[in-house]
């Protein structure tokens, strides 16, 4: 290490040119620990990027389509339908559109609609439409606008019945009417 001044010069004008001098080590003896650096896993619930989970931050706003063949964790905006295998929607977060996914967890605002196997709506959860699930569970606190549906993977919805009446045995309105007076 060198300490540089600005009046290092010699009585007669001329530079001084001193060099660096370097700091003696600490001599090692059997006494002196030394730190030992170890790796540990790191033990938390926020996902590693190496786990498989695509991030949108709450910086970026998204218009469009958005698929995974992985999980996807929001706490963006996205204006558009959203495919994955576990979506989760952060507090923060807003979409406008479907939600597909075999579990999604909102704890956002969705204004759509959410298909999937398991669905969890956090206390802080906030949506507008229709979930269609297989499982779902509600924390106290969170608002839906909509119908919860368990129809998710069924074959699609059923016709409605139609009623028909044996026409000999219904009488026309006008004839009894006219039968009476």
């Amino acid at each position: 290490m060198t300490i540089f001044n600005r009046n290092d010069k010699a009585p007669d004008g001329s530079d001084i040119v001193t060099p660096p001098r370097e700091m003696p080590a600490p001599p090692v003896t059997a006494e002196t620990k030394r730190p030992v650096a170890t790796a540990q896993p790191i033990t938390s619930s926020v996902s590693s990027p190496s786990s498989g989970v695509s991030l949108i931050s709450k910086a970026l706003k998204i218009t469009g389509q958005l698929e995974s063949t992985e999980d996807i964790r929001i706490d963006g905006e996205i204006d558009g339908d959203v495919r994955g295998v576990s979506v989760t929607v952060g507090s923060n977060a807003k979409i406008k559109g479907t939600v597909y996914g075999d579990a999604v967890e909102l704890s956002g605002t969705v204004n759509g609609k959410i298909e999937a196997k398991k669905v969890v709506l956090t206390s802080t959860a906030r949506m507008s439409g229709d979930v269609i699930h297989q499982d779902i569970k509600i924390e106290s606190g969170a608002f839906i606008d909509g119908h919860c549906r368990p129809e998710f993977g069924k074959a699609g919805p059923k016709p409605a019945a139609v009623y028909k009446p044996n026409a000999a045995a219904v009488k026309p309105a006008d004839a009894e009417f006219e039968a009476k007076h």
